[in-house]
């Protein structure tokens, strides 16, 4: 009998599994969660110490009228491109080109003074030693001689200093760059009372330079890893530093340390130092903001997990 009876019990949890094993129609198999391994590396990272700065261009010149005149002409765009050397404002010419030719024709006369004077002086020093004439005479022409030969000289730079002045009309571009908006219009007297008036201002942009400061504890830490190491210090300019615009995904603009302050400032307890970056496209403009980092330590035997060590399924869950 109770053989039976643990029978009919055995029986009972057979069909009761049987049932929950059954596959309920209306539900789906949830889908197991794919999972990749990969093997964990040691190897060295660089750590970098980030910033923000500014860039600005790595010159800048206000063009000024060095002489006086009426500004004859404008030969550029405003806000256009120019190369060194372009001709961008001339100032009247005339009269400074008659100052040259008045400067020539003093030279001319002082020269044919020089040469009477020294051809009176030989032939009164013949007449002296034949008893002919007195010494006041061979003393005088002397006189005569080395007077011409003073006053040639301020003749000849007269001519230098009108030659200058009649280049000056001609403002040209000192170098590869930008250059803004003319503020002066043809027409106006530049340069009046001995004043240089401002014409115009032009700025390099290629190379182009980036401001930025760093604190004192990293600065700190940068000098002490690049005392213990064989790398460079920071007075050699030598360090790369990498930036990026507001728009612009990881650090694609790569360039150099240009500049250090020789000292940290007390009030902020930071150091100024400014990156120069090739610009050959000139895209990137003066007075812009920037993010940028700066290698600064080299973390050996660091653990490095590959990204695809960890999946997620098409939920998003791990």
């Amino acid at each position: 009998m109770r053989l039976r009876h643990d029978t009919f019990w055995l029986l009972i949890l057979i069909s009761v599994g049987v049932v929950g094993c059954r596959s309920n129609p209306g539900t789906s198999t949830a889908v197991p969660a794919t999972v990749t391994v990969a093997k964990p590396a040691t190897q060295s990272v660089t750590e970098y110490l980030n910033f923000t700065g500014n860039t600005a261009a790595s010159d800048s010149v206000t063009l000024v009228a060095r002489v006086e005149g009426y500004l004859e002409k404008i030969h550029f765009k405003d806000g256009a491109p120019v190369k060194s050397g372009d001709l961008l404002f001339t100032i009247q010419q005339d009269q400074y080109r008659a100052q040259l030719q008045q400067a020539n024709a003093q030279v001319a006369a002082q020269q044919a003074a020089l040469v009477h004077a020294k051809e009176e002086l030989a032939r009164y020093t013949g007449l002296f030693k034949e008893d002919a004439a007195p010494q006041t005479q061979v003393d005088r022409w002397q006189y005569e001689r080395d007077s011409a030969a003073a006053a040639l000289l301020s003749a000849q730079a007269q001519v230098e200093l009108a030659k200058l002045n009649l280049g000056y009309t001609q403002i040209k571009a000192p170098f590869d760059g930008r250059i803004g908006r003319h503020l002066v219009d043809p027409g106006n007297v530049v340069g009046a009372a001995g004043v240089r008036t401002s014409l115009a201002e032009i700025e390099r942009i290629d190379p182009l330079y980036v401001y930025f400061t760093i604190n004192e504890r990293d600065l700190l830490r940068v000098i002490e890893h690049r005392t213990q190491t064989s790398a460079p210090p920071i007075a050699e300019r030598r360090i790369p530093i990498f930036f990026a615009l507001s728009n612009e995904e990881g650090y694609p603009h790569e360039g150099r340390l240009d500049f250090a302050s020789i000292s940290v400032a007390p009030t902020t307890g930071t150091l100024q130092a400014r990156g120069i970056f090739a610009n050959p496209n000139r895209s990137v403009l003066p007075g812009l903001f920037v993010r940028g980092r700066i290698p600064a330590l080299e973390k050996k035997n660091a653990l490095l997990v590959p990204g695809d060590a960890v999946s997620f399924d098409q939920q998003g869950e791990y």
